[in-house]
């Protein structure tokens, strides 16, 4: 039994009973004093720490891991090096990649969905037939990467760098590439209805039977990128670069014109 005359850090115990708040201001001292002599070490995440969901591994050095098919659901993976990884079939759905380096990396079939690539090096990466629903490639570099038949539906492609990407028959329904560079790319048969490439460069770029209704392209640089058999209908090309561009069987239905016209509904290969 405590003796009711008992001090705790000068205060009566029968004061403490009494007045709630006064005792809140004895006790919590002593519980910041046993906290900080806790060794924090075990809930730091480590770079050895094993693949699994939500796993945290910051800058940490994963060159040429096989994480093929591993689950990997809302890891934090910023700033590691995962250049030249497998990381084939692997669930990745809203993990954080930004400003790592997966340059060459496989991430083919891989589940991508709401993930985080900001600044991230994905040159020359492999991303054939992964699912990237909403995915985040803001200024990413994507030079010579592969993407063909990715789904990047509502993806941000923000001042991304595609250069010499190929994106054959992708599917970037609603996506935003404003200011992406696609030089040379590679987006033959790509269903790009709805995006967003205002301002971008898809100079050399081949578009060859895709699908850009009502694609937004004002102020875009077209030049000498081909567009045969394209389905241009009802897309803005306000004030885009058109100089040598190919448009042969292209359909123009209802699209804006460079100069602001409305082209007719028959328009093939120019604006009537």
């Amino acid at each position: 039994m405590i003796p009711r005359k008992s001090l705790t850090f000068g205060i009566r115990y029968t004061d403490m009973l009494t007045r709630p708040a006064l005792a809140l201001r004895c006790i919590l001292p002593a519980m910041a004093i046993l906290l900080l002599a806790c060794p924090f070490g075990q809930a730091t995440a480590a770079c050895s720490d094993p693949p699994g969901k939500g796993v945290i591994w910051i800058a940490c050095d994963k060159q040429g891991i096989d994480l093929r098919g591993q689950d990997l659901r809302g890891a934090v993976l910023s700033r590691s090096n995962f250049s030249n990884a497998d990381l084939r079939r692997t669930k990745l759905s809203r993990s954080d990649f930004s400003f790592a380096n997966l340059a060459h990396a496989r991430l083919d079939h891989a589940r991508l969905d709401r993930a985080r690539f900001l600044s991230a090096n994905l040159n020359g990466a492999s991303l054939n037939s992964a699912y990237l629903y909403k995915a985040d490639f803001s200024r990413a570099q994507l030079s010579g990467a592969t993407l063909d038949k990715a789904n990047l539906s509502a993806a941000l492609l923000y001042q991304t760098n595609l250069n010499k990407a190929s994106l054959r028959q992708a599917l970037l329904r609603h996506s935003n590439l404003s200011q992406a560079v696609l030089d040379d790319a590679n987006l033959s048969g790509s269903d790009l209805s709805q995006a967003n490439l205002e301002q971008a460069s898809l100079e050399n770029a081949r578009l060859d039977h895709a699908i850009l209704h009502g694609a937004k392209l004002a102020n875009s640089s077209l030049l000498s990128a081909s567009f045969k058999d394209a389905d241009l209908s009802e897309a803005n090309l306000v004030d885009a670069a058109l100089d040598d561009t190919v448009l042969e069987g292209a359909r123009l239905d209802k699209a804006q014109w460079i100069d602001r016209r409305r082209c007719r509904e028959d328009s093939v290969g120019q604006c009537r």
